[in-house]
């Protein structure tokens, strides 16, 4: 497993996080320990959480598992706050997380997206209070454009606040929107960056076809907002030159989109979430397989 410093910090992550967007939701609590059990066994030492992740049950399951495997120190520890992001729900959603995570303090506590209804300047404040009081050591922001992340960051900057660390983002090889604005600011600022979403939403697994039928229990018939993201003629397009390069080069295409991610420049971490220990083999095998120079622009250029 790569390790790579995160932002302007002196720690250490690695290169995967473990996303736990899945645990209380698709996959029961044993299940989520097995899955959390193989992601140490590999090396991956960031774990990524939030209250909204199943109504709290996510944080609820990684709280159980760290106290049963006394082995919070090993582990960099993300939690989100979610929905409007006044003072008062954002110190009091910190409360809540941190007792069902069974700690004190996480490492980095976010903002999950960008509320337009609550002052920047009070949700910031807000947050800057947590770090004040030891309760996180960081805080990062998801969701955010490269134009809001700028603003919060002047905002920090001229209050003396605790400033963004980092900044979770949606990036695969369809929706690549982050490039052309948040990827080099973030490298100006030296944030780190925690991309989520590295297969689509299993849109890149090769699974879904244009003119077929759903898959039953899939996360696209479960969960159909993100047809409306990835269900798209360039969506589709990239996955069908994706099934031509695997063909081609006889590497499975989970394989290969993942390896794009976890490489790609001014990427921190790449979360995953796994609904099984298949998927966490499967992403250490992306991650040990690297690209190639020519192999990457061929991907690149879809």
């Amino acid at each position: 497993m790569e390790y790579r410093t995160f932002g302007w910090t002196p720690d250490q992550v690695s290169s995967i996080g473990l996303g736990c967007v899945t645990f209380g939701r698709e996959i029961d609590e044993a299940t989520s320990f097995t899955v959390m059990d193989r992601a140490r066994e590999h090396g991956i030492n960031l774990f990524d959480t939030a209250e909204a992740y199943a109504a709290g049950a996510s944080e609820n399951v990684v709280g159980r598992w760290l106290a049963a495997r006394g082995n919070r120190e090993d582990i960099f520890l993300c939690t989100k706050v979610n929905g409007t992001l006044t003072r008062e729900r954002v110190l009091g959603s910190a409360a809540e997380s941190l007792t069902r995570l069974q700690t004190q303090a996480v490492d980095l506590f976010q903002v999950h997206r960008w509320d337009a209804e609550t002052p920047l300047a009070e949700t910031l404040g807000a947050l800057n209070t947590l770090v004040e009081e030891g309760k996180t050591r960081y805080i990062g922001c998801s969701n955010y454009s490269a134009e809001q992340l700028a603003t919060a960051l002047a905002i920090q900057e001229e209050n003396g606040w605790a400033k963004f660390v980092s900044v979770q983002p949606n990036y695969n090889l369809v929706e690549r929107g982050i490039e052309a604005d948040l990827l080099p600011l973030c490298a100006e600022k030296s944030l780190a960056t925690m991309t989520y979403s590295p297969l689509g939403a299993g849109f890149l697994t090769g699974k879904y076809r244009q003119d077929a039928e759903l898959p039953k229990g899939t996360r696209f018939d479960i969960l159909p907002g993100h047809q409306a993201v990835y269900f798209k003629d360039a969506g589709w397009r990239v996955v069908e030159g994706l099934r031509t390069i695997s063909e081609s080069e006889d590497i499975p295409m989970p394989l290969l989109a993942l390896a794009w991610v976890i490489g790609q420049p001014n990427v921190t971490t790449v979360l995953i979430g796994a609904r099984n220990n298949d998927q966490i083999d499967q992403a250490f095998t992306a991650e040990a397989m690297g690209l190639s120079q020519e192999l990457r622009a061929r991907l690149s250029n879809l």
